[in-house]
């Protein structure tokens, strides 16, 4: 079934990659050089211009029968259009910013912290807490951190172009991997499907759309490789295991999804095979073997981001990363009911699906992959009863991926039974249809996602602060509390004298530990908590710390403490006015009583939603004034450092 053998494929996915990287690199420094003024329409305007002058150049050839084939010259054409219109879309609204979409808001906050740490850090260590190993798999970050490295800014700046750039690689990487199952003209449409459900759901977590776009391209060769007799693919089920290993470096969900929809694959091909009169004992033991190969590969490869947590005991431990479940995991997606371009072309890909799956392999797989989708939303509703959830509305992304997919299939072969059927005189007009069709669904997907899907998106990306104090939009309010991030920092640094990984910071500001490499003691929340961690025992330790009678016990106390105590605590105190300030970054109505220092904690509350809720711990200002103790006031906090 592969249509390039195994070395070509390999050559492409290598070459595609690098031109990739590089172009892209390349095109969001030169998007940024005209410094087109924010806020306003024009860079959504140049975004539009250029990526319908891209889309024509790649759909019209295709249209008109121009096949792309093997050549070098038209591969590379390909690559750098799929490059340009990925990165031109995306980089553009955001030409003005440092940030990535989502700014250094909520989840944002948690990867800025770990692309941080792993460009401080060689060897993995967890995002938050000191001398603990990585719980969140960290093959991303850990190559973030090398490219952060190799262009010489920090990971938190680093973040937005290693992002734009991952978005564009994996587009590339779709072509090539469609290829194998398609001809080149139809993975062309694949990967620009690919590319428009990744602006739409896609792009938030940039970690987790590599393994996210490309499951559906891996399922059809899982498809293959099972259900094939006689000797077994050895190439196919080494790239399964490879993809598998992937998924599994970088984002355990799609990792635990991949292993559902193999398994799933291997019953559905195996039922099929008994039904049709074959051994069920030689069934069973022959896709087992064709099993082992990919379970051993991707388990080596997991091992090696998962080894450390596992020698650690972490899984003993008590998580609370799934314990979340927003209306998109109570409510089954359904794309196909959307009224619009991206709903009519999904629904397609559903009526192709049924209407093909006992015919072709290609629909048996993509169909087998969208149930499990499905399959998983029902174990997600059934584990509530152990008091978690497989989130999933996570795999809205990759559900959309396998419809859209499916639906450019269906409509192709629609369109090439009505070329055999019409009389010649109007194949000119179908021609013409086909390029309305493809241009109209992709510029609307992509205009929909720049003017209203992405908005919020791109204006927390301008309007949240860098830890220079300012924003993009060069404001500066001190009634914000991360305006302070410059005299934070500044001052923790001139009052410890020490490299900020030096130091353990407790802080009520958890943006912090976004931009400075610092150790924190506690996580902002729970649900980012490394179990190893102990997220519960050290909000006990923070509440008998405050329970102290003087500064010598609280001294005492922090010698004595299980866990690395802070060198530092940052603290909100009252400002003189009596007023709390705006975008306070504590608990409703915590701004503390005079001569009190309050500290925002967040608490389980799972399955309520939302599922965090926020509490303060109060300190006693006179705990701090001690001999142990050096304090400086900072805006509206307070800077404490353990002598």
């Amino acid at each position: 079934m592969p249509r390039l053998s195994g070395g070509r494929t390999v050559l492409e996915l290598l070459l595609g990659t690098g031109i990739t990287v590089v172009l892209s690199v390349l095109l969001q420094f030169v998007i940024v050089q005209p410094g087109i003024s924010e806020p306003g329409n024009a860079p959504e305007a140049l975004a539009v211009l250029g990526s319908t002058v891209l889309l024509l150049l790649l759909v019209v050839p295709s249209a008109l029968g121009r096949r792309i084939g093997n050549g070098r010259l038209r591969l590379l054409g390909v690559w750098t259009a799929l490059t340009a219109l990925t990165t031109l879309l995306l980089a553009l609204p955001l030409q003005r910013t440092r940030f990535y979409y989502g700014g250094s808001s909520v989840d944002n906050g948690f990867r800025l912290q770990y692309l941080n740490r792993m460009a401080e850090n060689l060897v993995p260590a967890d995002m938050n807490y000191a001398d603990i190993v990585p719980y969140y798999p960290w093959g991303w970050f850990w190559l973030g951190g090398r490219f952060a490295n190799l262009i010489g800014w920090e990971g938190w700046a680093s973040y937005k172009p290693y992002a734009l750039t991952w978005m564009a690689v994996v587009v590339v990487l779709a072509f090539t991997l469609w290829s194998l199952v398609l001809p080149r003209e139809q993975a062309l449409l694949a990967a620009l499907v690919t590319m428009l459900s990744g602006m739409r759901h896609g792009l938030m977590e940039p970690y987790a759309w590599p393994s996210a776009a490309l499951l559906a391209p891996m399922a059809v060769l899982a498809w293959y490789a099972l259900s094939r007799r006689g000797r077994a693919p050895r190439g196919v089920l080494l790239g399964l295991g490879i993809f598998v290993g992937f998924a599994a470096m970088t984002y355990t969900l799609n990792f635990g999804f991949a292993v559902l929809v193999i398994v799933a694959m291997a019953l559905v091909i195996g039922a099929r095979r008994v039904a049709g009169g074959a051994p069920v004992g030689r069934t069973v033991w022959e896709l087992f073997l064709r099993l082992v190969p990919i379970g051993v590969v991707s388990g080596l490869l997991a091992l090696g981001v998962w080894a450390p947590f596992l020698l650690a005991r972490g899984f003993s431990e008590r998580s609370a990363a799934q314990h979340y479940l927003p209306a998109g995991s109570a409510y089954l997606p359904l794309p196909f009911a959307e009224f619009s371009p991206f709903g009519v072309l999904c629904l397609c890909g559903l009526v192709w699906l049924i209407l093909r799956t006992t015919s072709t392999r290609l629909a048996a797989a993509l169909l087998t992959a969208t149930v499990t989708v499905y399959v998983w939303f029902g174990l997600s509703t059934l584990a509530l009863v152990a008091e978690t959830t497989l989130l999933a509305f996570r795999l809205r992304v990759i559900l959309e991926c396998l419809l859209a997919v499916a639906g450019v299939i269906g409509l192709v072969e629609l369109l090439h039974r009505l070329r055999g059927r019409l009389p010649e005189r109007y194949l000119p007009q179908v021609t013409a249809l086909s390029v309305v069709l493809a241009m109209t669904g992709s510029l609307s997907v992509a205009q929909y996602q720049l003017n209203t899907g992405l908005e919020s998106r791109v204006q927390e990306a301008y309007e949240d602060y860098y830890p220079t104090g300012h924003n993009a939009l060069g404001a500066r309010n001190p009634n914000e509390p991360n305006s302070w991030l410059d005299d934070l920092i500044s001052t923790i640094s001139g009052m410890t004298g020490r490299n900020p990984q030096r130091n353990v910071v407790l802080s009520t500001n958890y943006k912090l530990g976004s931009f400075e490499s610092y150790w924190m003691f506690q996580q902002e929340t729970p649900h980012y908590a490394n179990p190893l961690g102990e997220y519960e025992k050290r909000a006990a330790e923070i509440a008998r710390w405050a329970d102290a009678s003087d500064s010598a016990e609280l001294a005492q106390l922090l010698r004595d403490s299980p866990f690395r105590a802070p060198d530092v605590f940052v603290l909100r105190h009252r400002r003189e006015s009596g007023v709390p300030t705006d975008g306070d970054d504590t608990a409703e109505n915590s701004t503390p009583p005079i001569g009190k220092l309050s500290l925002t904690l967040k608490r389980d509350v799972f399955p309520a939603q939302p599922n965090v809720l926020n509490h303060r711990v109060l300190f006693d200002a006179a705990l701090f004034r001690g001999p142990e103790f050096t304090t400086r006031e900072v805006g509206p906090y307070t800077v404490i450092v353990v002598r």
